[in-house]
């Protein structure tokens, strides 16, 4: 099924592209990811037991909306972006799932990170130093209130992997690459976990 039919089995609308530029250098332009990539990254980890999915750089909304189809998982967006989150809340009215999901107009690295966020999705929305600042959110959180926390790179920069191969303690648990025909090592799915530790 493609993007368009999904949309409308799902009553919303995540596809096209941003408009315009984004005032920061530290925020990259929107690109949406094919639901057909989605399912190859939830059929491989599927996003099972308790807690709440983050994505960073949400857009429309597509990825919250899928994984609640999926999973019934909760989850929350964080758009820098006006009309972009503007789009997502009018997602989140006509939604058929009409779940626990939740969007933020705001700066990732302002983002609180609540005790319940488990999953944390980037496909490159900002810069190396934003990525590290989030992380770093994160691992504060997961000291305060301990629990196995996961960070989900969809075309992964080797400055996102590199800080947490080198400076963090996640470790990689999985590597799902995509089936495309572009010679691009970084067209996949790279699952990285904290594990539980208290």
């Amino acid at each position: 099924m493609g993007d368009h039919q999904l949309d409308r089995q799902l009553n919303i609308q995540t596809g096209g592209g941003q408009m315009g530029f984004n005032a920061s250098m530290h925020e990259h332009r929107f690109e949406v990811t094919p639901y057909a990539w989605l399912d190859v990254l939830f059929k491989a980890h599927p996003l099972k037991g308790e807690g709440r999915l983050v994505d960073f750089g949400s857009g429309k909304g597509r990825l919250n909306f899928f994984a609640h189809h999926l999973f019934g998982t909760p989850s929350a967006g964080v758009e820098v972006d006006p009309s972009l989150h503007e789009a997502s809340l009018r997602n989140g009215k006509r939604f058929k799932g009409k779940g626990d999901i939740e969007f933020i107009n705001g700066y990732a690295q302002d983002y609180e990170i609540d005790p319940e966020d488990r999953w944390f999705y980037f496909f490159n929305p900002f810069s190396d130093p934003v990525f590290m600042t989030v992380v770093d959110r994160i691992l504060a959180s997961v000291a305060e209130h301990p629990r196995e926390v996961e960070v989900i790179l969809f075309y992964p920069s080797v400055e996102y992997t590199d800080f947490l191969d080198r400076r963090t303690a996640f470790e990689l648990i999985s590597d799902i690459a995509l089936p495309v025909e572009a010679d691009d090592p970084r067209e996949r799915f790279l699952v990285y976990r904290l594990p539980r530790w208290d």
